[in-house]
């Protein structure tokens, strides 16, 4: 397989002045932030684990919600030549492949390399306003996906509610890790100080945003999601550099998707954003993913993804697939389907050159569910696929779209090199977490994953055989 970015001198030369300041600088701890809401959590990248926000800091400074005590603390470490151990995805990447690593890119990012000489020159204690945002505001979500849990899905909390834990051995989504790690949700009808607080730090947050991002949940069922939406179109003087998403599963009824089309149109007929982009969530192909992903009708959300394309002619369709061990038998036709979505709706003028943009990262958590569990044989497979978007990555602009870029494929190479990584100490355990986990899964609601994924079956027996 070719590989382009790792010849790449912008990167080449970015991470050399990340590395002159110290090995795990990375500007993301300044510029980027998730804000989980519904839990009072924060963290900078989707790899390092949240951590709580102070409510008496935000009372004072709404600013802290992303300027914690604790994240200022790791912005030291950085700038004193440490690497954050909390970071140690991105460690993973570059001491187990010559590729680059997510702070590389993140670092390289228009919403973060201009501000390179402010954030290194500037004292580790001051607060800063974040150029890339994203924000949970309620857990209100109608999926059940198989790796998330009632931090971020009402329907995940009924079920442990009513069910328990799974008997796993870190009994998995059970109420007591939830209080351990101060993660309980509030509900979406209760108040909620740092939702309150968000929205006291919005007018002056959102005059220098880069990109906001709202995520979930699902965000079309929070009531505060249609509130920016709204705030964006009437606001007398908007930011019109603003890159705005919002996530969404699409598994949602016609009528709010045509209320979500109606408000894009509008955003983007009175050019109130520089771009509007949907994140959808897809993890394989057909009723694989529906078992991933339970809640999800596959016909459904595949014709969403086009109507919202077809109707809305400028938005763009980013499609966050969360690469996990049920992922692999049926993702070389995920590849497929998106590179179909691509010719049909790619567009050169588009953001990242194209309509749809496929985002491959590979599940860390839980462990018992992660690529890595599986035999090496499935490395194999892994490889075709990431030789199969390499090849669907030459550019046909005679024809109006391109194919898959260098950063989706490498994404895709990336999983292929983290498989090879695997700790075989703690196998056995992920294994016999495997087995129980999906056994239990199947009793609570009414799935076969022996029928489901034929392909597995020999696999899966094995880890239910598994003693502890």
């Amino acid at each position: 397989m070719s590989d382009v970015t790792k010849d790449n001198p912008f990167y080449i030369e970015n991470k050399q002045k990340l590395d002159d300041v110290g090995p795990g600088m990375c500007l993301a701890k300044w510029t980027q932030v998730t804000l989980q809401l519904q839990t009072g959590h924060n963290h900078s990248c989707h790899h390092p684990r949240t951590h709580k926000i102070s409510e008496k800091e935000i009372a004072r400074n709404p600013s802290a919600l992303h300027n914690t005590q604790y994240k200022k603390l790791r912005r030291r470490e950085m700038l004193t030549g440490k690497r954050p151990a909390e970071c140690d995805y991105c460690w993973g990447v570059e001491d187990n492949s010559d590729r680059f690593s997510d702070r590389v890119f993140k670092s390289s990012e228009s919403w973060s390399l201009p501000d390179f000489d402010k954030i290194v020159n500037a004292d580790w204690r001051e607060n800063i306003n974040p150029r890339y945002v994203e924000v949970a505001f309620s857990n209100a979500c109608n999926f059940k996906c198989s790796y998330c849990g009632p931090p971020y899905s009402s329907t995940w909390m009924q079920e442990i509610k009513q069910h328990g834990a799974y008997p796993t051995t870190d009994k998995f989504n059970g109420m007591e890790g939830m209080v351990a790690e101060n993660k309980v949700p509030i509900l979406h009808k209760d108040y909620n100080p740092y939702v309150e607080a968000f929205w006291k730090w919005w007018p002056e947050l959102y005059r220098d945003l880069h990109t906001f991002r709202i995520t979930g949940g699902e965000p079309m069922l929070a009531k505060d999601t249609w509130k920016v939406l709204d705030y964006i179109i009437d606001e007398p003087n908007p930011n019109k550099d603003l890159n705005f998403a919002v996530n969404s599963n699409l598994g949602l009824d016609d009528r709010m998707i045509d209320k979500l089309i109606g408000k894009i149109n509008k955003i983007e007929d009175e050019d109130r954003v520089n771009e509007f982009i949907i994140f959808t969530s897809v993890d394989t192909w057909g009723e694989q993913a529906e078992y991933i992903r339970n809640g999800l009708e596959f016909n459904r959300i595949w014709d969403n993804m086009n109507k919202i394309l077809e109707k809305c002619p400028r938005v763009n369709l980013t499609i966050m697939s969360t690469y996990n061990a049920l992922s692999v038998p049926n993702y070389h036709k995920l590849i497929e389907g998106v590179y179909d979505l691509k010719r049909t709706y790619g567009s050169t003028d588009r953001y990242w050159n194209s309509a749809v943009f496929l985002d491959s990262s590979y599940l860390r958590h839980p462990t018992h569910q992660t690529v890595q569990i599986l035999p090496q044989y499935w490395s194999n497979e892994v490889f075709k696929q990431a030789q199969l978007t390499d090849f669907l990555a030459v550019p046909l602009f005679e024809n109006r779209y391109i194919g898959y870029s260098d950063i989706e494929v490498q994404k895709i190479k990336r999983i292929y090199d983290w498989m090879a990584s695997v700790n075989p100490e703690e196998l056995t355990r992920q294994r016999y977490n495997f087995g129980k986990y999906f056994q239990e899964h199947d009793k609570r609601r009414g799935t076969d994953f022996v029928k489901t994924f034929p392909e597995l079956e020999m696999f899966y027996r094995e880890c239910l055989e598994i003693k502890l």
